[in-house]
């Protein structure tokens, strides 16, 4: 594990594999950078690829209040200077929204590929979502900040988060909780889709699983219509879950150019 500081002096911890032109992996939310290490390796044959902790998760410092979407993107920004000033970055999921709004904030990205990311343009607003999961958070209900986010905001099936909440991993997930209402803003962001129209972004390719539900592909396609130039690619057989083997060869070509 390594170490950088973002802007506002929070520590930022990443792990740093492979060698060749930089890429970060921006994970999604309930990811420590542990989840991104597959991908890191599968793309580490022709890349130095920086896999990094959002911050309030693993390594990296406490979640600052008020929150702000902005402290978050310094944070990538942080890992963009480590990386030798420019970077190609992958984003999973809400990575892949934290990734975009770097770009409309100017960060120097250089290419950009995105899995599924899960814009939302829906009821209730984001304030509504935010600030619900910050009351939770502020009381330690935990449980029930986790239980919301993957209820209202994913959209999980009742049942399949009372499976989760007797699995062992429900602790580690309390344990990351004060990081979702980052993610509650990025999903919920009202202000994405007109900021992307006003720029020109970096070549970007978005991916989406054929078999990931139908709701979540409707979301991608929406986000990736909105990216000028984006090349967008239905995986056969793939969930929102990503299988290296095939995601990496795919990105690793488009990172490439």
């Amino acid at each position: 594990m390594k170490i950088t500081t973002s802007r506002d002096g929070t520590t930022i911890a990443y792990d740093q594999v492979g060698e060749g032109p930089p890429v970060i992996v921006a994970v999604g939310v309930f990811n420590e950078r542990a989840a991104g290490l597959p991908l890191a390796e599968a793309l580490s044959r022709d890349f130095t690829v920086f896999v990094y902790d959002r911050r309030g998760r693993g390594g990296s410092g406490e979640v600052a209040l008020p929150y702000r979407i902005d402290d978050e993107v310094d944070d990538l920004k942080a890992m963009i200077e480590v990386a030798g000033g420019e970077a190609a970055v992958f984003g999973y999921s809400s990575g892949a929204l934290l990734a975009l709004k770097a770009v409309i904030d100017g960060a120097a990205i250089t290419r950009l590929a995105l899995y599924e990311p899960p814009y939302q343009n829906e009821n209730p607003s984001p304030a509504d979502h935010a600030g619900h999961l910050t009351e939770l958070i502020a009381q330690e209900r935990r449980e029930e900040a986790v239980e919301y986010f993957q209820l209202k905001i994913i959209g999980m099936p009742p049942q399949m988060v009372e499976q989760a909440k007797r699995a062992p991993f429900w602790k580690a997930l309390e344990a990351l909780s004060p990081s979702t209402v980052y993610d509650a803003l990025l999903v919920t962001d009202r202000d994405l889709p007109d900021q992307l129209a006003a720029l020109r972004p970096p070549p970007t390719l978005v991916l989406d699983g054929a078999a990931s539900p139908d709701r979540l592909r409707g979301m991608v396609g929406a986000l990736g219509m909105a990216v000028d130039g984006a090349h967008v690619i239905a995986l056969d057989g793939q969930t929102h879950t990503i299988d290296p083997e095939i995601t990496g060869p795919i990105v690793a070509a488009f990172l490439k150019g």
